[in-house]
């Protein structure tokens, strides 16, 4: 089959990689449908996270087929459809039950597309299937589907529910790229008061109106002063994000209001500066966090009922055999506009008609 291969900072390929098999009886082999590139996949590519080996195959969200299940597999079984989770959970260890599957001792956690071999490939093999892939209803599109892998878990966990967003919040959410956007409509859902979004670029906050952020903020014209004007001098109550660079990082703590909460959820590949001379005496509070995605089955069942965005974000599609345009894309997303590129071939119910 072919694969996208890691070959080390700045080079990688779509080449021929060995066909994933059943390695341990709780595996599944999953044959892929429609996969998307996320932020980290570019970190990786930056030489910023050193865990992934060269000749490791990209990626850690999808959707496809069962086409292959070990003999411990129990809640799938081949011709499901799935999705598959950015995360793998032993189910076993002490993480696990307490659903922080992302901390995972058990040989899970994050590991496709880090550690093993991911989904940005024909086919791929997943660990822990019971635990790692969730049946998919008829009526969810595998484009939409695709997004719930890791985007939309990680903006909810690590970004709402982790800076606790409530009722009548000013909600402030640094970068607006595929993340910030999804914070942005995942943190609707708890009725703030007001969304601002910062960004650089101008697309992207024209994107974070449509997402439902009721102010935007260009970064470079001082945006805490604009959130202190919105706030009457206190802040906000709720800071996100979801850059991973340091000036995003210490723009965030100068935001916040005492009392409230700073979520991180970019990854970062340099040290930022925690200005504690400053925050000592405010009583703030910051996150950090991998996604668990304990919350995929509630996102489930909210994009069946119509009730996320996620339509909205694919900007792109191809065919996987052009994932090497796909990232180029992506990775250009201030010239080219690209949210989400979402890569498959056409469903097996689609028939191609020749032209008359």
């Amino acid at each position: 089959m072919k694969g996208y291969v890691f070959h080390g900072p700045g080079q990688s390929a779509w080449e021929e990689v060995p066909d994933p098999a059943v390695k341990e009886p709780t595996d599944a082999v999953v044959r892929v449908d429609a996969v998307t590139i996320c932020g980290t996949d570019l970190h990786i590519l930056k030489g910023d996270v050193p865990e992934v080996r060269p000749g490791t195959v990209l990626g850690h969200e999808a959707v496809g087929e069962i086409v292959e299940v070990g003999s411990d597999v129990r809640t799938v079984r081949p011709g499901d459809r799935v999705l598959v989770s950015c995360i793998s959970a032993c189910g076993r260890c002490r993480y696990c039950r307490d659903s922080a599957y992302g901390q995972c001792l058990g040989g899970g956690g994050w590991i496709l597309g880090h550690l093993i071999d991911g989904t940005q490939a024909e086919y791929v093999r997943v660990p822990f299937a019971d635990l790692s892939v969730h049946a998919l209803p008829g009526a969810v599109d595998s484009k939409d589907a695709v997004l719930l892998a890791d985007i939309f878990p990680t903006s909810y966990e690590v970004g709402v529910l982790n800076g606790r967003v409530r009722p009548g919040d000013t909600v402030a959410v640094v970068g607006a790229g595929p993340i910030g956007l999804a914070a942005i409509a995942t943190a609707r859902l708890f009725s703030p008061e007001r969304i601002v979004a910062v960004d650089l670029a101008a697309s992207r906050l024209e994107a974070a109106k449509r997402f439902g952020a009721d102010a935007v903020a260009d970064a470079a014209e001082d945006p805490a002063q604009l959130i202190a004007d919105l706030t009457d001098g206190l802040g906000a109550d709720v800071v996100v994000e979801a850059v991973g660079v340091p000036e995003s990082f210490e723009l965030c703590t100068r935001m916040v209001r005492p009392g409230g909460h700073v979520a991180n959820i970019g990854v970062h590949g340099k040290p930022a500066t925690l200005h504690l001379e400053d925050l000592w005496i405010k009583n703030v509070t910051i996150t950090t966090g991998l996604v668990d995605t304990y919350s995929t089955p509630t996102l489930l069942r909210m994009t069946a009922a119509g009730r996320l965005p996620t339509t909205q974000l694919v900007t792109h599609t191809f065919p996987l055999d052009r994932m090497e345009e796909a990232y180029d894309v992506f990775a250009r997303a201030a010239d080219t506009g690209a949210l989400k590129v979402v890569l498959g071939e056409p469903s097996h119910d689609e028939i191609a008609v020749p032209a008359a």
